[in-house]
């Protein structure tokens, strides 16, 4: 057999649901207005966490980095989508698509952790409130974002490598809206059990460990809620921690079921409608999740609105 990849100048034909044209103009409407929300949403987090003084806590350097993550992992893959949704051609390059894959396993990783972070500022916010500035200090909370960002850097540099190096003997069709693990893994022409204990170890450490500790971390808070007799505090406790763990949930059980079991035995329509809720969905709902729950953004929304208005009337 044949096992040459062949030349790294070809490229690759993202089938998508080209199956199924009638679906397609659909899907890139969908699409196209998600992707807009998502820019907006994110964006507005972003600039509101950064111009308002009273949002300047942990929390919302938390949310600002998974806000940024958010918008990066979207630009990553939609634009290219959109595109081969609307054209006649379905074709990316090996290097649009080396570079796809990479970013959106190095953004995929880094929301784990970054998710785990958060957590863990919650826990501290909510069971120890009384040293929580000293506890979740700048410094900390800058080493605790750049560790997740390079975890998430090195565990790409790995799977990338090692996905590329897999024989393809000579196919280019990836069937998929974008270059991502499950599919490329599906397009090798040979089984790589080495492959598939990697691809398992690191989903441990991604995956499962961030998301234990994510748990243990709601468990006591889930008892320390019980202990709060302020109605006004329990309900903002409730508020904070209910948006993050909705995004946990959505985030995490889908990528989960993607990668966790072995490649061979989910069906390609199903891998394909799960790439579009975590790549498409996730990033759009998360602004909404953590701006429509929470009064702190909506309180300084209105407060940067009405300066902004006051200077123009000046």
């Amino acid at each position: 057999m044949d096992t040459n990849n062949g030349s790294s100048t070809m490229d690759f034909i993202l089938l998508g649901f080209s199956d199924q044209p009638q679906l397609e103009l659909f899907f890139s409407g969908v699409v196209f207005i998600f992707y807009i929300v998502t820019l907006v949403g994110n964006t507005t987090i972003i600039l509101v966490s950064y111009l308002d003084t009273q949002l300047h806590t942990p929390m919302y350097f938390f949310l600002s980095n998974l806000s940024f993550l958010d918008l990066c992992y979207a630009t990553s893959i939609i634009p290219q989508m959109l595109v081969n949704l609307w054209g006649p051609t379905k074709s990316i390059t090996y290097g649009g698509c080396v570079l796809q894959f990479f970013f959106a396993l190095d953004l995929g990783a880094t929301e784990c952790l970054l998710l785990a972070v958060m957590a863990y500022d919650r826990y501290a916010a909510v069971c120890q409130p009384l040293r929580y500035r000293v506890i979740m200090h700048p410094q900390l909370c800058q080493k605790m974002v750049l560790t997740a960002w390079l975890g998430g850097l090195g565990s790409a540099l790995i799977l990338c490598s090692l996905t590329l190096k897999l024989p393809r003997c000579g196919h280019w069709e990836v069937d998929n809206f974008f270059c991502e693990m499950p599919a490329l893994i599906k397009m090798a022409c040979v089984h790589s059990k080495v492959m598939e204990i990697i691809v398992f170890s690191l989903g441990v450490i991604f995956l499962l460990v961030p998301l234990s500790l994510i748990l243990i971390s709601y468990v006591v808070i889930t008892q320390a809620v019980v202990r709060i007799k302020s109605a006004a505090r329990w309900s903002k406790v409730l508020n904070t921690c209910a948006s993050h763990l909705t995004v946990v949930t959505l985030f995490y059980g889908t990528l989960i079921y993607m990668y966790m079991k072995p490649q061979n035995r989910s069906s390609q329509d199903e891998g394909k409608f799960l790439t579009l809720f975590y790549t498409i969905i996730t990033p759009t709902l998360n602004p909404l999740i953590y701006t429509l729950r929470n009064k702190d953004v909506k309180s300084a929304v209105k407060r940067i609105l009405c300066v902004e208005k006051w200077s123009a009337k000046s």
